[in-house]
């Protein structure tokens, strides 16, 4: 594993995991939640941050690499996982909407190994709607850690739950196009597989 700046990054996003999780179990007499909502969301924000950079510094300082191209979404599915799981206990994410964007992270890595696996990699890459369900995504996931209102005025947790559904929808849409594209391939590796 070779450590440079892209990879270091995506570390750190690792390692941020823990910090704006364990924000919550802090007692109430350290911070109060208002200050909790708010230091988690800036920790949150700074980790989806990193991974803008560590893919922009990848590909600007030409240090792509295969384990970067591996950890790299590892952390971005943990990420995610871990706010939507806090946010699910601060009652402010429907566990419906989790399990949908959970189930897809899960299902889309393994269909992805598995079209690696068969060198069809290039058919389950990443879309125009995968991106968008990311960025309504993080930014749903910022605004739902926030969630009073901005300088006490403006509803963010009302745009949070708007976008976290359209991510969820989004996310079901994008997981149809990648299930659509790589089911022909599925059932022609089965034919291949055939005595």
């Amino acid at each position: 594993m070779k450590l440079n700046w892209p990879n270091l990054l995506t570390w750190t996003r690792i390692l941020l995991i823990p910090v704006f999780v364990g924000i919550f179990y802090l007692p109430d007499t350290w911070l109060t939640l208002p200050t909790k909502d708010l230091s988690a969301a800036c920790v949150f924000l700074l980790a989806a941050v990193t991974d803008w950079l560590d893919g922009y510094l990848a590909r600007s300082l030409n240090q792509t690499s295969a384990f970067g191209a591996f950890l790299d979404p590892v952390a971005d599915k943990l990420m995610v996982m871990a706010a939507l799981i806090v946010l699910v206990a601060l009652a402010r994410v429907d566990v419906l909407i989790a399990v949908i964007i959970i189930g897809r992270e899960i299902t889309i890595s393994a269909l992805r190994e598995w079209m690696a696996k068969i060198g069809k990699s290039r058919s389950v890459a990443v879309s125009f709607i995968g991106k968008l369900k990311t960025t309504f995504q993080m930014i749903a996931i910022v605004l739902l850690l926030h969630w009073d209102p901005l300088f006490g005025r403006i509803p963010i947790q009302l745009l949070g739950e708007i976008l976290v559904y359209l991510a969820a929808l989004l996310t079901l849409v994008s997981m149809a196009i990648y299930l659509k594209r790589a089911m022909p391939l599925l059932g022609d590796q089965d034919d291949a597989e055939q005595p």
